[in-house]
């Protein structure tokens, strides 16, 4: 009967190893992704394609003496941080904090 407990003991230590050692390969593999990812953003040039569109809304919004729309930084806004930070965020975030630095002159 110990022989039997023994042997199951063993098995599942096997099979534990088994799936520990299949769980570190995929996150190396994991790592390797992001980093090449990580690269691969970095690399990329960043530019707005309707830079024109920004400034002409600016230049407009200055003319008709608008306050900008936003009076408070998007969620997860940290110190330090520029418009180039929030562009993920979306194209009108991304106008929103260009005319607040615009037209007060700093961040949020």
């Amino acid at each position: 009967m110990k022989q039997k407990h023994y042997l199951g003991r063993l098995l599942a230590s096997i099979i534990l190893m088994f799936f520990s050692a299949s769980v570190y390969a995929n996150d190396a593999e994991l790592a390797r992704i992001q980093a090449q990812l990580n690269k691969e953003v970095l690399e990329k040039p960043f530019s707005v394609a309707d830079e024109k569109k920004i400034s002409q809304y600016m230049k407009d919004a200055m003319a008709k003496d608008l306050k900008p729309e936003v009076t408070q930084a998007p969620k997860g806004w940290q110190p330090g941080w520029t418009c180039r930070n929030v562009y993920s965020y979306g194209w009108r975030t991304y106008r929103n904090c260009r005319y607040y630095r615009h037209y007060y002159g700093y961040y949020w």
